[in-house]
């Protein structure tokens, strides 16, 4: 088993992949029972997303990077990227997509959570903080895990803005194991991982990737 390919998401092998939405296979019958447990309560919990590999999370990445996708503001507000430094380009890609090597998603620990039954025919998932809160679709479902997750295994790591990534009310870990993969990660090899990989923007993560890593990974 290695340990750092496992936390820069370059292997699968600690992952259930014959699952919906591939998860670790530790993590996987705790996700089960989360399920179950908001099943009892009237909800029906999807993942939207759980694993995800170092080549998914550097498409995304570049598809920001390139322009091929938006950019947002610290406020979800959409950015001109041709009227951005390429250093704020990066800024505004962290505060809302995690840096290639460095997403809890790698781990196979995190998910992203929605209620499928409150999703309305037509409507498109968007995982907004909008679709948690009073009168969101999901608002029901988030106000039962305020009153759930603290007795239980799982925490939302973003729940709150520090001034790095932006709230993710629906981003749910599976903290025993989390815990040990946050506690083993690095700079450096995180670093080295970019340091070796096609990213664009390369230059700028790396000469700021000391802000970097205490702002949006080291929270």
């Amino acid at each position: 088993m290695n340990i750092n390919s496992q936390l820069l998401g370059t292997t699968e092998e600690h992952i259930a992949l014959n699952l919906d939405v591939p998860l670790h296979k530790e993590a996987a019958e705790a996700f089960a029972y989360l399920k179950k447990q908001a099943s009892e309560r009237g909800f029906e919990l999807s993942l939207a997303s759980g694993f995800r590999s170092f080549e998914r999370q550097m498409k995304i990445w570049n598809g920001k990077a390139s322009g091929e996708r938006p950019l947002y503001d610290a406020h979800g507000e959409l950015l001109e990227a041709n009227e951005l430094t390429n250093k704020e380009k990066v800024f505004a890609i962290l505060r809302w997509s995690a840096l290639p090597g460095a997403s809890r998603h790698h781990w196979g620990t995190d998910a992203d959570v929605y209620d499928a039954a409150a999703l309305p025919d037509g409507e498109t998932l968007q995982l907004t903080v909008a679709e948690t809160v009073s009168g969101g679709f999901f608002a029901p479902m988030h106000r039962w895990l305020d009153s759930w997750l603290p007795s239980s295994e799982f925490y939302r790591p973003y729940a709150h803005d520090r001034g790095g990534v932006a709230p993710e009310p629906w981003h749910l870990s599976y903290l025993p194991l989390a815990r040990s993969y946050m506690s083993a990660l690095t700079a450096d090899v995180i670093y080295k991982q970019i340091e070796n990989s096609n990213l664009l923007l390369q230059r700028e993560v790396l000469a700021n990737f000391d802000e970097i890593f205490q702002r949006f990974i080291q929270c």
